[in-house]
């Protein structure tokens, strides 16, 4: 009697392990991240790679295919490219691409890093964050980078986390400090983030 219940309690366990596998199995939905607009379209990520959609809607359209996690898209000034960040060959670097989609350009080599803000108000480079000359890991600064490809220059400022331009490119608002761990509600201490210009 002791057996015949132990075969039950055991195929009952293979047939629950069974069912939780295929539930699972089933990926969970993801959410549409990081949008970035243009006159007539709309660029996220989604699932590691970059979409892009109509303003008036219908069916997204896969810009970015191939290995690794893009991130971060920003259009630029004039609509017609689109920079963002991608780990394609281990690092995180700077790439632009057409927002029509095609062949991307990788604009940074760097073995840190480089996430991209936004652009210049002009169109002619990017703005992104790193820490490729910075004491430690944990400090960011900002960087240009020619769109049409060259050596990144660093802003004048110690640390900077995000940042965008004025629409007259005469000014900067940015970030000097990351934001402390997420949504600490009331949070008023020194790593609390204040937009500088």
């Amino acid at each position: 009697m002791r057996r015949v219940a132990f075969v039950c309690a055991f195929l009952m366990a293979i047939f629950l392990a069974a069912g939780n596998g295929r539930a699972q199995a089933q990926p969970e939905p993801l959410l549409l991240q990081q949008p970035t607009l243009n006159k007539t379209g709309i660029v996220f990520a989604y699932a590691g790679d970059l979409w892009s959609v109509a303003r008036a809607g219908g069916e997204a359209t896969r810009l970015t295919a191939g290995p690794g996690l893009k991130s971060h898209p920003k259009f630029s000034p004039d609509g017609q490219w689109i920079a963002y960040s991608a780990n394609s060959n281990g690092n995180e670097n700077v790439y632009v691409m057409p927002a029509a989609g095609g062949q991307p350009k990788q604009l940074t080599f760097s073995s840190g890093p480089d996430t991209v803000q936004g652009w210049t108000s002009d169109g002619k480079d990017v703005l992104f964050s790193s820490s490729r000359y910075a004491y430690a890991h944990q400090v960011v600064q900002l960087f240009t980078v020619p769109l049409a490809g060259g050596f990144p220059e660093r802003l004048p400022f110690p640390t900077g986390y995000d940042g965008s331009y004025s629409a007259d490119g005469t000014h900067i608002a940015y970030d000097p400090t990351p934001f402390p761990w997420g949504t600490w509600k009331y949070y008023r201490g020194g790593t609390m983030p204040m937009v500088w210009i």
